[in-house]
């Protein structure tokens, strides 16, 4: 395995680099302001606007999706430090270059196993990011960690199906932008549990679709909110079901791969820039005749970091390379891996950061307290820890 950078791969690193000095790092103030000033962080910024255009007039578009008809198509290990960049500024820098989630996994779903017409009505919106998409997999009434668990129904009624059920965490819903739902449902239950549920495109405004709240995290509320949705008797065409009845299971598989990458790198850029504020601050502290970057238990802290980080980012991109070389099937101990480590590490050296910072560590006046809670979320987001080790340890046991 060589994991040193390409040729392409560095030609982006320097573009991305310059894109978040130049315009992402000095507009994050200016959308606290703005966000302020409009009452919400749902809702899309002028500053936010104004990035994305900017991005898409360098050409720092659609960097996930590995198609050259629609992006630079990256590979999962080209893509992969890029990813760690945009976390540095979670806020802003994903959308910016039309790469956070819950869209880009949403694309990659329609890209991947959606028909013409269903590309043509949904995905080219999504590239083009005009509008947003949400997921709707987990539902309050049930321990949605065990799939099997859900009850949310799509049922055919000539050339219609019926979805009913209530689902939360359906990020990206609370946003006006918003326009199109991926929904996970049973189909047929009295199928096998990999065969009974299938996913269906169901339009945000269509009758029936109620949001009923944005769910805060620690109580944030993030961009396009966290939505608690009802689906009461929403009908839809036959046509808006995805590859079929029964396919939502390996739908799911498919989809949460390539974007566990995504996140895990997110998340690094996250921790490296945590670290770098933990740095800062201990430089520019005194407490008890000195800098607080003389006293051991810092210098702990910050040289546990170094190798921690290190570490996560070398699972992450063996991950991702054997998404490219080997596919999903035969990556998912690894998928499941940095899924927990990387989580972890992340909050570790986050906490140290805080540490540091004093009681400016749990203010809004850093990143940091934004940044536990986004962290902090994936140990349950996409999977719980205790299930990816599950998976972990049965692939172990049958080796």
């Amino acid at each position: 395995m060589d994991f040193a950078h390409n040729a392409r791969t560095l030609e982006y690193i320097e573009r991305l680099q310059a894109f978040m000095d130049e315009r992402v790092y000095p507009a994050e103030p200016i959308q606290d302001q703005q966000a302020t000033a409009q009452g919400n962080r749902v809702e899309a910024t002028p500053i936010l606007k104004e990035l994305k255009a900017e991005a898409r007039s360098r050409g720092l578009w659609n960097l996930f999706l590995p198609d050259p008809e629609y992006g630079p198509g990256l590979k999962n290990i080209e893509y992969a430090p890029l990813a760690e960049m945009t976390g540095r500024s979670l806020e802003l820098a994903p959308e910016a270059v039309n790469c956070s989630a819950p869209d880009t996994g949403n694309m990659e779903v329609i890209h991947e196993f959606g028909t013409e017409e269903q590309k043509e009505r949904w995905l080219i919106p999504l590239l083009n990011g005009e509008i947003r998409s949400c997921f709707s997999m987990t539902e309050p009434a049930v321990a949605s960690s065990d799939p099997r668990n859900l009850v949310t129904t799509v049922t055919r009624d000539g050339d219609e199906y019926v979805v009913n059920g209530t689902k939360w965490w359906s990020t990206g819903g609370n946003g006006s932008d918003c326009k199109i739902a991926i929904v996970m449902g049973i189909t047929n239950p009295e199928a096998s549990s990999k065969d009974r549920y299938s996913m269906i495109l169901v339009p945000a405004d269509a009758d029936g679709v109620e949001v009923l709240r944005d769910v805060p995290i620690f109580g944030y509320h993030d961009r396009g909110g966290h939505a608690a949705i009802r689906y009461n008797n929403v009908r839809v065409p036959a046509s808006n079901i995805i590859l079929g009845e029964g396919a939502g299971y390996m739908i799911a598989q498919a989809r949460l791969g390539p974007g566990r990458v995504h996140h895990t790198m997110r998340a690094l850029g996250m921790a490296e820039r945590a670290l770098e504020l933990m740095i800062a601050r201990a430089k520019s502290r005194e407490a008890f005749g000195g800098p607080i970057a003389r006293q051991g238990v810092v210098q702990d802290w910050i040289a546990e970091s170094r190798w921690r980080i290190d570490q996560a980012r070398l699972l992450v991109l063996k991950t991702a390379w054997l998404l490219d070389t080997v596919g999903n099937r035969e990556a998912r101990r690894e998928i499941s891996a940095i899924k927990v480590v990387v989580p972890r590490t992340t909050l570790w050296v986050i906490d140290k950061a805080i540490q540091v910072h004093g009681g400016a560590g749990v203010s809004d006046d850093t990143p940091l307290a934004r940044m536990w809670a986004a962290a902090r979320t994936l140990r349950i987001a996409d999977g719980p820890d205790e299930v990816h080790q599950m998976v972990i340890a049965r692939r172990e046991i049958g080796r």
